[in-house]
C-alpha cells in the first residue's frame, strides 16, 4: 500500500509528458508567481497580493499521512504569530474543492487553503513529495524549505526567523 501511495504521489506531481526540465527551488531563489482561488472563492495572486509581507507556502493533500498532524501544528503557530504578520497559504496539490473542504472541517485549521487541482503550482515549485513548505520573505525570496514532515518547533523557528 505504501508503494502504491508513493507511486500515486509521484505520478500526480511528475507532470507526465512535460518537456519542461524539473524545477529545483532552493534558498535564495525567487518564488514563482501564481494565481488561483481559495476554497471559499477568493482570488489569490502571489506575489503582488503579498508584496512586502513574509509568507509560508505549504503544499499538501488529504492522502498525505503526515499532512494532517502537521497542519494542526501549523495552526497553533499561526494563531500565536498571525498578529505579528505571519501568513500561511496551504496549497492543495491535485484535489477538488469538496475534498479540501472536508479536510478543513476534519482538521479545523483557519489559514487559507488554495486550489491547485491540476498541480500546476506544485510543479512550478518543483514539489515532488508532500508535505513541502517554503518560507518566503517580503521580497519574494525563498529563505527556507522543508520537504516532508516538520514538528511544531521547527515550523515555528523558521516562521519566526522570517518575521525578523
Amino acid at each position: 500500500m505504501r508503494l502504491l501511495t508513493l507511486f500515486f504521489a509521484f505520478a500526480l506531481l511528475a507532470g507526465c509528458g512535460s518537456d519542461n526540465p524539473a524545477v529545483k527551488l532552493n534558498m535564495g531563489d525567487l518564488a514563482p508567481k501564481f494565481q488561483t482561488v481559495t476554497v471559499d472563492g477568493k482570488n489569490v495572486e502571489f506575489f503582488s497580493g503579498n508584496a512586502g509581507k513574509p509568507l509560508v507556502i505549504r503544499f499538501w493533500a488529504d492522502w498525505c499521512k503526515y499532512c494532517e498532524g502537521e497542519m494542526k501544528a501549523i495552526e497553533s503557530v499561526y494563531q500565536r504569530h498571525k498578529g505579528k504578520g505571519l501568513e500561511v497559504l496551504a496549497i492543495n496539490a491535485g484535489q477538488d474543492k469538496a475534498t479540501i473542504e472536508a479536510f478543513i472541517k476534519k482538521v479545523g485549521y483557519t489559514y487559507p487553503s488554495l486550489l491547485d487541482e491540476k498541480s500546476n503550482i506544485a510543479r512550478s515549485y518543483g514539489v515532488v513529495g508532500l508535505p513541502t513548505t517554503y518560507f518566503v520573505d517580503a521580497k519574494g525570496v525563498i529563505r527556507a524549505k522543508i520537504i516532508g514532515e516538520a514538528d511544531e518547533a521547527t515550523f515555528e523557528r523558521q516562521a519566526l526567523e522570517m518575521l525578523k
